[in-house]
């Protein structure tokens, strides 16, 4: 029987090619209820038999409004649309060929070269160019699935393949020269992020609700994947003492004048500057950590554990677990290590600042006997 009483209200559940569909009739008269069912039923074999409306003629530009007001929009799609949205925001959705995706290939590639410096110029990595063109794939995947399209015509689309590129590792004395021209607000990010491994979207969402003083530990509550939701990283000394002078009840860390801080590649890109240091990425803070693990001789699962990286697809890894003591310890290790090294670099600079006193001091003297 598909009509029944649920509660005070009657519902329908209607069985069409082995799938229900089930409605509340928000009725509790009977009578009623059966007159909505049929009206329901109708309309169901109406949907059924009736063809799709295809909008093929819709163009890239319309879609993306489309899919910014409906679909699942994540920040990078909004970064990446800016750049592949000029080239193909009139073409419609219906005639989007491989063709024409290799062409925005060489014709971004070509734009961004001609604004490059004409003595130096570097060409647009395949890398950039492959994220551009997964999110146009995405958005052609929303558009079928939308009905708008029938299939999506890149599905199969081949991605140029990507060449490895050198991941830089900050040595300790570049670590402290940034942190010296950092400016408040930024320097215990920073450093957390140094001493943490945690993504930059990670430590701009964190909240102290999260954070474990009595246990020493982080639940990172904002991951950017969902093996690193809710993992625990064991705090540095400094970390520790560094979140424990901004404290509060509840609310971000780490604010600007009160408020959440959003964006730090401003700030970023200032503080290399008066630093004198060569270009890094703040995402290298987080490689850093991972390298500074891995010379110290943690094992790859206690490093992936912190960094809530994915542990892979095979059987084995499901049953993988990395106990707190032992992340502690990969913790401890770091702690220590970066203590002896700031301890050393600053004896050494002692060293020198003090045989440079005594060599102008010689100076000085021996010119005035002269």
């Amino acid at each position: 029987m598909s009509l029944y009483k649920r509660g005070h209200v009657y519902w329908s559940a209607i069985w069409i090619d082995g799938v229900r569909h089930m409605r509340s009739l928000e009725t509790s008269n009977r009578r009623q209820a059966e007159t909505l069912e049929q009206k329901w039923r109708d309309e169901l074999h109406t949907m059924r038999f009736q063809l799709p409306n295809f909008k093929p003629e819709m163009a890239m530009a319309e879609l993306y409004a489309r899919f910014l007001a409906e679909g699942d929009v994540k920040a990078y799609h909004r970064e990446r649309a800016k750049q592949f949205l000029p080239y193909l925001a009139e073409m419609p959705i219906g005639r989007i060929t491989k063709n024409d995706i290799l062409r925005y290939r060489k014709q971004r590639q070509s734009d961004y070269l001609r604004r490059q410096d004409a003595e130096d110029p570097k060409p647009l990595s395949q890398t950039t160019l492959n994220r551009d063109i997964e999110v146009i794939r995405h958005l052609l995947f929303w558009a079928a699935d939308e009905g708008f399209i029938p299939t999506n015509p890149i599905a199969r689309i081949r991605m140029v393949r990507e060449r490895g590129k050198r991941r830089p590792v900050m040595p300790v004395a570049d670590e402290l020269k940034l942190l010296a021209a950092c400016s408040d607000h930024l320097r215990p990010i920073v450093i957390t992020a140094l001493d943490t491994g945690m993504r930059r979207g990670e430590l701009l969402n964190q909240t102290f609700e999260d954070v474990d003083f009595d246990r020493k530990v982080i639940s990172v509550s904002h991951s950017k994947t969902a093996e690193g939701e809710h993992r625990l990283v064991p705090m540095t000394s400094r970390v520790l003492e560094l979140l424990a002078g901004l404290r509060k009840p509840i609310g971000v860390i780490f604010t600007f004048e009160g408020h959440s801080i959003r964006r730090i590649k401003t700030g970023w890109a200032g503080a290399l500057r008066r630093a004198g240091l060569p270009h890094y990425r703040f995402h290298d803070l987080r490689h850093t950590f991972n390298s500074r693990l891995g010379d110290l001789g943690i094992i790859a699962d206690v490093r992936k554990e912190l960094m809530g990286h994915s542990r892979g697809g095979d059987v084995q890894s499901i049953y993988t677990h990395i106990e707190l003591p032992t992340l502690r310890d990969a913790i401890h290790r770091l702690d220590t290590w970066h203590v002896e090294k700031v301890r050393s670099l600053e004896a050494h600079q002692l060293e020198t600042s003090s045989a440079n006193n005594q060599e102008r001091k010689a100076t000085g003297t021996g010119g005035s006997t002269q």
